[in-house]
């Protein structure tokens, strides 16, 4: 069985020193034909290390932060036509080389994986609040409890996402796409997958990020989405 045509999506801001690595694990994976990288207001050298692998690099102006990079990324992803689309965070390193977990867990049956961070990753953030309220707030509405609402790697058949109403903004893009999966009949598999990433900490810095995508979280539930043009 062929692998699945995959084209990777990769939103990255000031990764310079990090992405090269992802995409050359990524670079590995079964199937993968193509990947994107939206430098999304970099001020390092993001976008040329990225373009110097072969990426095809798409810069943004940060105004819609995330939401708004993934919704350039995949609107420049689905001009290849591809069969899934992963999507990955840009400071995976070496460990990106996991996420073949989630493509090979693709099935007619089961269209969208999400990855799901181990324990000792997953708790090296703040003290899990934002997550408690998206994993409170998706149950409530659609009965599915799921284990990492927040978690940015994912694989999913073409067909299901261009489906889905847009991407919501900022840091609720993750939140929001997946109540629109769950809202249009589709529950994602949450597959374990030994990743690693930067944690933001217990810093000021950490907890301004995560004041942020609380905020962004809450607008994903309201329904706010940036649409597909």
């Amino acid at each position: 069985m062929n692998p699945i045509r995959t084209v990777a999506v990769v939103p990255a801001r000031n990764e310079a020193g990090r992405i090269g690595e992802t995409l050359a694990s990524l670079a590995n994976l079964p199937g993968l034909a193509h990947f994107v990288v939206v430098d999304d207001a970099s001020v390092d050298a993001t976008g040329e290390v990225a373009g110097s692998l072969g990426a095809e690099v798409v810069r943004t102006t940060g105004e819609n932060g995330k939401g708004g990079a993934m919704l350039s990324g995949l609107t420049r992803a689905r001009r290849r036509v591809p069969d899934a689309i992963l999507l990955c965070d840009a400071d995976l390193g070496a460990t990106a080389a996991g996420l073949s977990a989630l493509l090979e867990a693709l099935t007619t049956e089961s269209p969208v994986a999400i990855a799901a961070f181990p324990a000792s990753v997953a708790g090296g953030g703040g003290f899990g609040t934002v997550k408690r309220l998206a994993r409170k707030s998706i149950a409530a509405r659609t009965g599915f409890s799921p284990v990492e609402p927040l978690s940015g790697q994912r694989a999913l058949f073409a067909g299901p996402l261009y489906g889905l109403p847009g991407v919501a903004p900022g840091f609720g893009a993750e939140v929001g796409m997946t109540l629109d999966l769950l809202e249009a009949g589709i529950t994602p598999a949450e597959i374990p997958v030994e990743l690693s990433h930067r944690a933001t900490g217990k810093s000021l810095r950490g907890f301004s990020h995560r004041a942020r995508q609380g905020c962004d979280v809450l607008r994903a539930l309201r329904g706010d989405r940036l649409r597909w043009p």
